[in-house]
């Protein structure tokens, strides 16, 4: 058996195991677009679309279940989150990556540390705290715990991306006047794009897909984001799972919008930021 043979069956195989990844992945949106074209009363396979697809619940979730609010607390709650994560993210993780010192790398070792903490086991003294704060029922008050907890992810990332990038173009930006305070913004920084691509997804997902704590922090229903408004479509004793569905439907169009538009990105400085 040739050598070239053998290469042609090892890519087919790989194509039939990408396909079958594909098919797995594809299976939920498949299965909730199709309960979300039933009616309540539709005791049908979730497996079969409906004869007569009902997109009267994609209206039920915008009217009644406020899903279009949900859509708009969500992105404001996750586009400010997602910035100061960004902004804050990135200016500390240049020291920490420029300076090699015992103390740099304990701080970082500390922000690897805060990410192996599950956020459900700090919920009660941070709920206590943003109550002394009188951040429940706010927008600063869900963007601040956000940011706070999404932050050691974007160090790490941001430092080890930064250890990539030769020092010596510092030191010929120092040398062709560039200050010392304007190397970051006017060097680093526009050779960052792929990690803050792969940032923005990473935190933007996690954020956007939250609710324990946007249940605690967002108590007033007008408030109310995306994982929230969903919610509201199971009480006790029923439940409108098409309506809950088309809502799920809407909520995700804008995720695949962001993902479409910085994919490129995201798979090159995921790739780059895990090199160190």
């Amino acid at each position: 058996m040739g050598k070239k043979t053998i290469n042609n069956r090892y890519n087919g195989l790989k194509n039939i195991g990408a396909v079958l990844v594909g098919i797995f992945y594809f299976i939920p949106f498949y299965t909730v677009i199709s309960i979300s074209l039933k009616t309540r009363t539709d005791r049908s396979s979730h497996w079969a679309l409906p004869k007569n697809p009902q997109f009267s619940n994609y209206l039920y979730a915008l009217t009644k279940g406020k899903i279009g609010l949900a859509i708009i607390n969500t992105l404001i709650v996750t586009f400010f989150s997602v910035f100061l994560i960004l902004a804050f993210g990135s200016i500390a993780s240049y020291p920490l990556a420029r300076v090699k010192n015992k103390l740099n790398k304990a701080l970082l070792s500390i922000f690897v540390g805060v990410m192996m903490v599950p956020p459900l086991s700090v919920l009660v003294p941070i709920y206590k705290e943003m109550v002394t704060l009188h951040g429940i029922n706010t927008y600063w008050g869900i963007i601040l715990l956000t940011t706070t907890y999404g932050l050691p992810k974007s160090v790490f990332m941001f430092t080890n991306f930064i250890s990539t990038i030769p020092k010596e173009l510092d030191e010929a930006a120092l040398l062709d006047g560039c200050s010392q305070f304007a190397i970051f913004p006017r060097i680093v920084l526009p050779n960052l794009k792929p990690v803050i691509a792969s940032i923005v997804i990473l935190s933007g997902i996690n954020i956007w897909n939250d609710y324990s704590f946007q249940l605690y922090i967002l108590q007033k229903p007008k408030l109310r984001t995306i994982t929230l408004a969903i919610s509201t479509f199971f009480t006790e004793g029923r439940a409108n799972m098409p309506a809950a569905a088309a809502a799920a439907v809407l909520s995700v169009f804008p995720v695949i919008i962001i993902y479409l538009c910085f994919q490129q990105y995201f798979i090159e400085g995921s790739v780059d930021a895990a090199i160190k």
